[in-house]
């Protein structure tokens, strides 16, 4: 089964439209999103807006680019670290 995404704009639309009272079980036969995937939305970005949702997704994934970048320079390190323990 194929993984659905869903831009920032579409959870918080997603978002407004239950809290405008639209049932969970309406929004997830409408746009095919479980209800445990609503939920976690809910818990994680209640009362956000779209433009917030956006800057938190981008702060994410700068994030997982940083700590895959350290753990890169830090392999070298310590491969480098190696390389001269053996030349000493």
């Amino acid at each position: 089964m194929k993984k659905k995404r869903f831009t920032p704009e579409q959870i918080a639309k997603i978002l407004k439209e239950y809290e405008n009272g639209k049932s969970v079980e309406e929004i997830s036969r409408e746009y095919g999103v479980s209800r445990a995937a609503f939920y976690k939305w809910r818990q994680r970005f209640n009362g956000m807006e779209a433009s917030d949702l956006k800057r938190l997704k981008d702060l994410e994934e700068e994030n997982r680019r940083l700590k895959e970048m350290y753990s890169e320079l830090a392999l070298d390190l310590k491969l480098a670290q190696e390389i001269i323990k053996k030349k000493l």
